[in-house]
């Protein structure tokens, strides 16, 4: 039987027109599916099936909501699972911010100045980020002494979830909380996790979306090459 996923997700007032895009049992879903397009409608959602049948979400919610788990659950499978990305922050100038940290004090990005930084936005729900912390904190634990700083942004509306996160993983590098969305759309984070890389100058010169096993081989090349610049 194949399936279908529909990209657009847009409410109209008798049928949901969506474009399918591929067979999943083929090709996969189209990576430039973002989690905000599968949030932003799932409210007055409408699904067109092959007989017909139009279900509205308020009559159906059960179903609905099978689907909507179903779905967001392939478009964190593919995200994590997309090649390394550019982006076009790179070259430019990294945006300054201000947020607060886990151990109470305010950091700013420009206070690194003359380091090679690692941004990395992640959030308590993501599996990957979870699975990429640690990894990452192996990075700043063997680079931290010869110029190498590691600030992680968690996006989460809930502090109290990503301090216990943290404290599971024992992860030491500085958190930031940007409960706000402040930063990440600064950056245009529309997924998770993103790592962006910025050299001693201040310019963005990689950034990176999602993760898989063999991501960090990527990231230690890159720091060391900016390490020796």
């Amino acid at each position: 039987m194949h399936h279908w996923i529909w990209h657009w997700l847009a409410p109209f007032d008798d049928v949901a027109r969506s474009t399918p895009l591929r067979n999943l049992g083929v090709d996969g879903f189209d990576s430039n599916c973002r989690l905000m397009c599968v949030e932003d409608f799932f409210g007055d959602l409408q699904i067109g099936l092959n007989n017909g049948i139009v279900l509205r979400h308020r009559q159906r919610k059960g179903i609905i909501n099978g689907l909507k788990t179903l779905l967001l659950g392939v478009v964190f499978s593919v995200l994590t699972a997309t090649s390394l990305a550019s982006s076009s922050l790179e070259g430019q100038s990294a945006p300054n911010f201000v947020l607060k940290s886990s151990s109470g004090e305010n950091l700013r990005l420009s206070e690194y100045r003359g380091d090679v930084v690692m941004i990395n936005f992640w959030a308590t729900w993501c599996g990957p980020c979870r699975q990429e912390m640690p990894l990452l904190d192996d990075l700043y634990n063997r680079y931290e002494r010869v110029g190498f700083n590691l600030l992680g942004v968690n996006i989460d509306d809930d502090s109290r979830r990503a301090l216990q996160m943290i404290e599971e993983l024992g992860v030491s590098f500085p958190i930031l909380f940007d409960d706000r969305k402040e930063v990440s759309k600064l950056y245009d984070v529309q997924a998770m996790p993103v790592t962006v890389l910025v050299d001693r100058e201040g310019y963005v010169r990689h950034v990176h979306h999602g993760y898989k096993p063999g991501y960090e081989e990527k990231y230690l090349t890159e720091i060391r090459a900016l390490l020796r610049e």
